[in-house]
């Protein structure tokens, strides 16, 4: 009885890749459909998860000037309002954040900006 309650801990503490490598594995190796399983077993997992979905704050990070890092410093300068030596140092010193604490629709935005700039940029 104890062999089965400490399985069932397992499985209930499974992270959401986890679950769906082991509805992988039945569904391969033993023909089973775990749908119903893999969505009960989701639940609990899922809540870690939904920190992650449901954040408001993003930072914007950029990894990298990319081929014109002229147009990237200009438009960091423009953005962010530093002076031109500030944002050239913010450039520079990539990674770095350009904007932290932005809504997720702002970030996209910067990102987006920043991407047709020629930079390498990441949300996190």
């Amino acid at each position: 009885m104890a062999d089965l309650k400490d399985f069932a801990e397992q499985l209930v503490n499974l992270t959401v890749k986890e679950v769906n490598e082991l509805a992988t594995i039945l569904k391969d190796e033993y023909g089973i459909e775990p749908a119903a399983a893999a969505v009960a077993m989701a639940g609990p997992a899922a809540g870690g998860g939904d920190a992650a979905e449901e954040q408001t704050e993003f930072d914007v990070i950029l990894k990298a000037a990319g081929g014109s890092k002229l147009a990237v410093v200009k438009l960091v300068k423009e953005l962010t309002g530093l002076g031109l030596k500030e944002a050239k140092e913010l450039v520079d010193g990539a990674p770095s954040p350009v904007k932290e604490g932005v809504a997720k629709d702002e970030a996209e935005a910067l990102k987006a900006q920043l991407e047709e700039a020629g930079a390498e940029v990441e949300l996190k």
